[in-house]
This record gives structure tokens, sequence and C-alpha cells, in this order.
């Protein structure tokens, strides 16, 4: 993507809008119409992010929040189902060679795009394989801001040599030769093939990825740097306008390709509104007063008030849905590895150790988290995976001091400032950082906060302008590699200046660079798994990361609400969602 514009919060009139905004009428279509299989069509569904979103271009989504947006939009190939297993989309099905290197995609026909003014006349005309081939291309191009050429440019023919191609191209101020990779390939206009350079099992997922998305050229094309804010796509929903810091409206898409299995066409709703309320609180008054129809976390402060220990409903919130999921996803903060502050190993693992997670397990999550994260990066709920077999930190405050010590820097003496750089996330990353904040004054480290919006905070992160950051990682897939790969050293650019925004902590190892290429070329899972398991150790040792904690998702939505679950990666999908008024 084009690098975005920030839209900053107008925090003096933020919450008179909000105050308007929660007390109103909810608007839109509120109309219901019934439908085959006693499902209602029509109603306007009001969602809540509690982060701007940093864009809807697919070649620019690798934050959570604009795959939120986007997934209403565009289509891929292949998505997962509420299971996270693997279902066909705009590939009806597909075939994968015996070799494992070639992916033949079978298109669906009749798809097309959304009607919209790129296209002659208005009229979205019908998805086709060089459609497929375009997208794709494009994720391998950083001159558009893309941030996911790293899954695709180690693995697929010929696409580490446009990567380089376009690189030099952008230092000499030229065109560049190729921006096409051998291994995209259109065989006819319902069949697109993907070679990959050597087998690799968890490819196939690559097709989930946001990255995937597929968009149509001529809209690229009209909208050019704005296309972020611009999106054109075959999906359920069709955009029709963005608020930045209030809203995003979408309208239902009349020519969906969908159906269910009682013919119904879908979507049912007749259109989808997502708010951007920052502060939890304000989010779950709001749910409260029925102007929003979900309200996906509960504050800290207030969780013991709404969920019993038994995980169900207080008396006061009986009559709303409690959904509730173990999540694929670990929160942590990043070290830059190769800065000043932290190149030491010894700093990084100092830090893990003065770190009492379970102390903010309990008296700041108040519980609502799923476990401390005391072993790797891959969460305990990964399938097939044995993610207790990895030591990682527990709280060890003398040994912690005693690495610090070690590190040139006895009681913290000589160790510089640094500043921690978080998103508000609803309030409760504030109240995360100050806890650990002080654990870290126990070793002698004086740590100042500093709150970014969230699209500036990863913008900073990939380009290598923060020493050390909040994120977390839900998983785009449920494999390992997903969370390894984040770790792979290959990912990381040559040129410091560049961005790498897979390896953000820019953390090379060699050793675990060699056991993670095995094992993405080892068929068997089990073995497979083992491999990673003893690469994960090895990275875990060297603590490119403060492990923090591995989440649980609460999500409250009203009663009315159905065919919406809530999955371990927290993906949101409104195609078979409707309302029971």
């Amino acid at each position: 993507m084009n690098n975005n514009k920030i839209f900053r919060t107008f925090y003096i009139l933020m919450p008179l809008l909000l105050v308007g905004l929660g007390c109103g009428k909810r608007t839109g279509d509120e109309t219901l119409v019934e439908l085959k299989g006693g499902i209602k069509g029509g109603g306007v569904y009001v969602s809540n992010e509690q982060e701007n979103i940093r864009s809807l271009d697919p070649v620019g989504i690798n934050d959570n929040v604009s795959h939120h947006v986007a997934h209403q939009i565009y289509d891929l190939l292949i998505d997962l189902d509420t299971n996270l297993k693997l279902r066909p989309a705009l590939a009806t099905r597909w075939d994968i060679s015996p070799d494992g290197q070639t992916y033949t995609f079978h298109l669906r026909k009749g798809v097309y795009f959304h009607d919209n003014a790129c296209f002659p006349g208005g009229k979205g005309r019908e998805f086709r394989a060089e459609d497929v081939k375009y997208s794709f291309n494009r994720i391998l191009d950083t001159r558009n801001g893309s941030l996911g050429f790293d899954f695709y440019r180690n693995y697929v023919e010929g696409a580490k040599e446009v990567s380089e191609e376009i690189t030099k191209a952008v230092t000499e101020k030229r065109e560049p030769k190729s921006v096409e990779a051998s291994g995209f390939m259109v065989i006819d206009d319902s069949t697109f093939q993907i070679t990959i350079i050597k087998p690799f099992a968890p490819f196939i997922y690559y097709m989930c990825l946001g990255f995937a998305y597929i968009v149509p050229k001529e809209a690229v094309d009209k909208y050019g740097k704005d296309f972020f804010q611009n999106p054109v796509g075959t999906g359920p929903f069709i955009f029709e306008n963005w608020t930045p810091d209030l809203e995003i409206n979408m309208k239902r898409n009349p020519n969906y390709w969908d159906k269910d299995e009682f013919g119904n066409s879908i979507p049912y709703l007749s259109g989808v509104k997502f708010r951007f309320i920052k502060d939890l609180s304000q989010q779950l008054l709001e749910f409260k007063n029925g102007s929003i129809d979900e309200s996906y976390r509960i504050p800290n402060e207030l969780f013991k008030t709404i969920v019993t220990d038994q995980k169900t409903l207080t008396p006061e919130y009986s009559k709303y849905i409690l959904q509730r999921k173990t999540s694929l996803a670990i929160q942590y903060y990043g070290y830059l590895t190769t800065s000043k502050a932290f190149e030491d190993v010894k700093v990084r693992q100092a830090f893990n150790y003065a770190i009492d997670r379970d102390k903010i397990l309990k008296y700041v999550m108040q519980g609502s988290a799923s476990d401390p994260a005391i072993h790797g990066i891959v969460p305990p709920v990964m399938p097939n995976y044995n993610a207790g077999k990895i030591k990682g930190y527990s709280f060890d405050l003398e040994k912690a001091k005693q690495l610090m010590n070690e590190a040139g820097y006895p009681g913290g003496k000589g160790f510089p400032e640094v500043t921690l750089h978080i998103n508000e996330g609803g309030g409760r990353n504030t109240q995360i950082a100050e806890a650990i904040q002080n654990m870290l004054k126990e070793i002698g480290v004086t740590v100042k906060l500093q709150l970014l919006q969230f699209a500036q905070l990863l913008d900073n992160i990939d380009a290598g302008r923060s020493d050390f950051y909040r994120l977390g990682w839900i998983a785009d897939y449920p494999d390992p590699e997903n969370f390894l790969n984040l770790l792979y050293g290959k990912n990381v650019p040559d040129n410091p200046k560049d961005k790498s925004p897979i390896n953000s902590f820019r953390y090379k190892n060699s050793k675990f660079d060699e056991l993670f290429e095995k094992a993405l070329a080892t068929t068997d899972i089990n073995e497979r798994n083992r491999i990673y398991e003893e690469a994960e150790q090895i990275a875990v040792n060297d603590a490119p990361l403060l492990f923090i904690y591995y989440d649980e998702d609460y999500r409250l939505v009203q009663p009315y609400v159905r065919g919406y679950a809530l999955d371990p990666m927290h993906r949101v999908n409104m195609r078979f969602t409707w309302l029971d008024k």
C-alpha cells in the first residue's frame, strides 16, 4: 500500500460525538423479511473496533482491525470456516501436484466485481483468472507499500527475482524490467496456477491471508494511492463511505455469488457499519444502550461484574449472549534486537524474568486472559503442537538482576531509559504497560510509555523506528509456521532502512533458520512439528520478545444476533449473520 495518511483523533470533540451517536436512534434499514429456513433478511449490523484501520488495500493489511473490515468487501480463493477448516471461495476446488510444487485453482464462474465508477458505465465486470494473477503480483511490489511480500517471495517461482528487480529499479529511479513472477500463471479464464520452488506444506494457507484478497486492476488504476480508502472487490458487502475515527458503512451486494443451504442469497443483512469507539467502557455503554450489536472484549475493571468464575454471565447481563474462545494468539512486547538497548541477549532475558505474568493476569486482566506466556510464541491451543515442551520464562527477580549485572548494568546502572510504544487497545494496553513498567523498576530499568495511534505504531515497528513496542499476533491460519515465521532470519532485509513487516524483531539465528527450513520441507506433520519445537526453543532462549500472555476472547452480542460465530482467530465474517427481531 502507499503510506497511509494517519487520521488523528480530535480528543476534545470525540466524547461529545460519541455521546451524540450513542443516545440517538440506530440508523439504517431495520425492515426484516422472512427467508427460507426461518432466517430473516435485512437490517444493519453495527460492529465496533477499538483502533482505526490501517488500510483497505489488501497488500497493506497485516493488522487484525483492517482485516475485519476488508473481509466483508473482498473474497479469497480459499477461506476458512468457523472451525478453521479450508473451504472453497472464489476457487471451487484446487489440486496439488504429487511433488507438492504446483497448485492449480479452478475458479468460480459468474462472479462479478462490485459496481463502481472504475468500470465502463459503472457496471462491475466478471471476475477471471487474470485478476488473480494481477492481485498476487501486486503483493511482490513494494512500490505500492506491500507488507506481504515476504510470505510469497521466498516460495513462489520467480518471486524473489521480481522483488529484487523492483527494489533495484527504485534505487536506480527507473521502471522495473519485470513485475510478474513466473510462478503465477493463467491457464485460462477459469484456471490459475501457482508453482513454488520447493515443497512447503503450509503454503495452501497462504491463500487465506488478507494480502491474497482479489482486486480489479481498473480500481487500482483509477484510485491510485487512494485505493486503500476506495476498495472494490467481489465480497458480500459494497464499500460506501469511511469517516476516519468515526465509522465505515457498507451495503449489501445484491449480486453476490453465494447461497445458503436453503437457496437464500447471502448476505442476509442489508448493511454493515463499523464504528471506532476506542474506550472499552464507552463501547460497553453503547452496547447496553442498544446502539451497537456487539461488545468485543470486556473492560478489565468490570470483568468480574459481567462474567462469573464459571465463565457465565452474571444476572445483570444474562439477557445477552456471551461468546468465549481460547484464542490462537499471544500478546507480547517486541525488542528491536539490532538496537543498542536490546542487542544483548542477557538484557532481553532479564526483562523476561522480571515480569510476574501471574500477577498481571490476576490483578490487571482480572482472569480474562487464557494463560501466562511461560512457554514460547506458539499458543498452547495450537492443534497437534506440544507448546508445553518449550521452556520459557517464569518470574525470577534474582535471576533478572543477575543477568543485568552480567550484561554490564548492575542494578540497572548505565542502562539507557527506553520508550515503550503502545496503542490504546480500549485501555487495557495502558494498564498492562503500567504494571510492567513498575516491575522493570525492580531491576533498575526506567521505561517511558508513549501512546500512538495503531496505524502509526505499526508503521514505526515495520520501519525499525521502535526499539521496544507492544504487539500481539493472532494466527492467520492454524499452523505453527504462522508464528515461527515471525522469527525467520531471511525475512529481515539486508538494508536496515527497509521495512521488515514480518520479522519486526529483526532477529537472526542461523541454527533456527536451518531447523525452520527443514521443518517446512517435512511432509509428515508429527515430525514437522517436532522440528518446529526444536527450532522454537532456540529462539525462545534468545528472547527476541517479552512474552506476556496467551489470549482468551470474550464477546457480548445482542440476544437477537444469529449466525455470527467467534472463532479462535477472531475472524469477522458477516456473510451468514442475521438479526432475529
